[in-house]
């Protein structure tokens, strides 16, 4: 195998291409001055590369890649290329696979779903037959997804010409109802050979797409994780059984090698895994790792859901190279696996975008997609004064009374408890079904006024769509937790918790015993602790029992404000929602759509008692 990775490094010389044809025309870049602009670069790379000979037909296709070739051991991850041996039968022209995977709704993000478009188009116009699959978790994710509950994603996917995608487990937050309802509406199937109704496959295990003489199959795998991380299958309260083969990965195993079996049963040349399963450990028996060496048949294996980009080669159940290619989130890449006519071999890959713009907006990119995206965003922004639900008490992150020397509020919420830091840590903690709800006091940052709530309300007070994450801790951990939270009490610090399912108390005389190490991140804990009376629902905390924790993944897994207390936790869900999006499911299906009782007192519900 040889391991390859192509950027896309042409940013500077291709946008001022791009501002040159512009600046001739008197405005936006048309998808000609584009396609000029790549060919123009397509050129110059030839040049440059002639002497090697190293041109290969993928950096025709973009016009814009460089290659850096890198050896990958077995099980190595490499963002790269992978160039596998496949013997006849031989397409009769080149095909290009091209996949997406994770977008949650970044359908303007990185290459852009009109970048993608147009990239097809490309490959198209030089003589390629292409293909376009996803991964999943394409509905969920920014406010376009919450707003229309991942519908208005589908029309887009729709006029892309998908081909054919697996649910991830983000596709069912919306309900189960919301998610066969957009199934219907999509032009493209939907596959799965472990996700079961009552016992039977609720969608085809796998289709075949006849293609340049050749027959390749397209098997889906679904994470057995949706059951646990997915609001969808936590608020399900009807009598059917819904499974993804869980349990301890035999069955997961199997329903993979069935589906693999079948489909060269039925013709299949190549087949494609497009699973939705990631590369975490903590997902163990459900990784591609497990799956890859449990398996046999599978020439190529797509992947999603832990949002990585690692392109490696791992032995399957025989023994044989298997290439598993991640393609990132929210556009940051795009994959794909390049069929060649000329030997039947398989080179497959990644292109990335490492800028802050993306690239319709850099090139001013038109088609009818940008179209279409431009037209669905309008709409959004007119959604988000939509009144989702309603508040009797001002809920806030300042002092409602005190005022700074300058008159201005004086914030709060970062120093002690308020009623909306209640109402965010109720939100996750009841919503999961954890024993503790914790929310950083950075992470809510605005006030709800009494009256109408809008989306855009909520989205104020949790603007970065923090994924909500549900770890397994010690009591010893959170006694710990909670003493890195308060160390900076009376002055601010985003890291401070405001919770629910408990309560404690910080004596401000105390120094605090935190260490810290030169990048402020927790090392210890010495001398007399600050927090004292830590109590869990009715009971004093035990150090040595354990608790579920609800709270957003930057606090209770990325180290979060220094915090390395919860280091080495069970992590049950790492994805259980979005916090924005927990927050509207809160107030509208646990307290009626309206904030009033019990959220009344703007310094909060007694939970925290500062002594100083």
């Amino acid at each position: 195998m040889i391991m390859r990775k192509r950027q896309l490094r042409i940013l500077a010389a291709l946008t001022a291409l791009v501002i040159a044809s512009v600046s001739l025309a008197g405005c936006d870049a048309s998808l000609a001055q584009i396609e000029q602009a790549l060919e123009a670069m397509e050129e110059a790379q030839a040049i440059s590369e002639e002497a090697s000979g190293n041109k290969t037909s993928d950096e025709k296709a973009l016009g814009a890649a460089e290659d850096t070739p890198k050896e990958a051991a077995e099980g190595d991850a490499a963002s790269s290329d992978t160039v596998a041996d496949k013997p006849a039968p031989k397409p009769d022209k080149d095909i290009y696979i091209i996949y997406t995977s994770d977008v949650h709704c970044g359908i303007d993000e990185g290459f852009g779903y009109a970048g993608v478009y147009e990239i097809r188009r490309n490959l198209e116009r030089q003589g390629y037959e292409t293909l376009l699959v996803d991964d999943g978790d394409f509905v969920q994710g920014e406010a376009i997804g919450t707003i229309s509950k991942g519908e208005d994603i589908i029309p887009v996917m729709n006029a892309m010409k998908y081909d054919v995608v697996t649910p991830g487990n983000h596709e069912f937050d919306y309900g189960l109802d919301e998610f066969f309802d957009f199934v219907k509406m999509a032009d493209f199937p939907f596959i799965s050979c472990n996700f079961t109704e009552d016992g039977k496959l609720v969608f085809d295990p796998y289709i075949i797409k006849d293609v340049a003489g050749i027959r390749i199959a397209f098997v889906g795998i679904s994470t057995p994780e949706a059951l646990t991380t997915s609001k969808g299958f936590l608020d399900y309260k009807g009598e059917k059984r819904y499974g993804f083969a869980e349990g301890d990965g035999s069955e997961l195993y199997k329903a993979v090698q069935d589906a693999v079996d079948s489909a060269r049963a039925d013709g299949a040349d190549y087949v494609y895994a497009m699973a939705h399963l990631g590369n975490q450990l903590e997902l163990k028996p459900y990784t591609y790792m497990d799956v890859v060496a449990a398996t046999s048949g599978i020439d190529v294996f797509f992947d999603g859901h832990s949002h990585d980009t690692d392109q490696v080669v791992m032995k399957n159940k025989d023994g044989k190279d298997t290439p598993r290619s991640a393609a990132g989130t929210k556009l940051n890449c795009v994959g794909y696996s390049h069929i060649k006519a000329e030997d039947g071999k398989i080179e497959t890959g990644i292109w990335t975008w490492e800028n802050d713009k993306s690239i319709p907006e850099l090139l001013g990119m038109r088609n009818e997609i940008s179209d279409l995206i431009e037209q669905e965003l309008a709409d959004v922004e007119t959604s988000l004064e939509k009144v989702v639900a309603k508040t009797s008490v001002d809920l806030t992150i300042y002092d409602p009374t005190a005022v700074d020397p300058n008159n201005e509020p004086i914030r709060i919420v970062r120093s002690q408890e308020t009623n909306l830091g209640d109402l965010c840590a109720d939100s996750v903690r009841i919503m999961t079904g954890a024993d503790i709800g914790i929310v950083n006091a950075g992470g809510v940052r605005d006030n709800i006024k009494k009256g109408d709530i809008t989306y855009n309300d909520i989205l104020r007070v949790h603007p970065f769509d923090n994924p909500v994450t549900i770890i397994e801790v010690t009591g010893q951990q959170m006694l710990d937790a909670l003493e890195w939270s308060a160390r900076s009490i009376p002055d601010e610090n985003g890291g401070l918790f405001q919770v629910s399912g408990m309560s404690y108390e910080v004596d401000a005389r105390i120094p605090s015993p935190c260490k810290e190490d030169d990048k402020k991140s927790m090392t210890g804990i010495e001398g007399d602790r600050r927090v004292s009376n830590v109590m869990v629902g009715d009971s004093p905390i035990d150090p040595s029992a354990t608790y579920t924790v609800a709270g957003n993944s930057f606090t209770l897994t990325e180290n979060g404000d220094g915090l390395t207390a919860f280091d080495g936790a069970t992590v049950k869900a790492a994805e259980a929602g979005v916090d924005s999006q927990m927050l509207v499911d809160y107030i509208t299906d646990k307290l009626g759509g309206v904030v009033g009782e019990g959220y009344d007192d703007p310094y909060g519900a007694g939970r925290i008692v500062i002594n100083d």
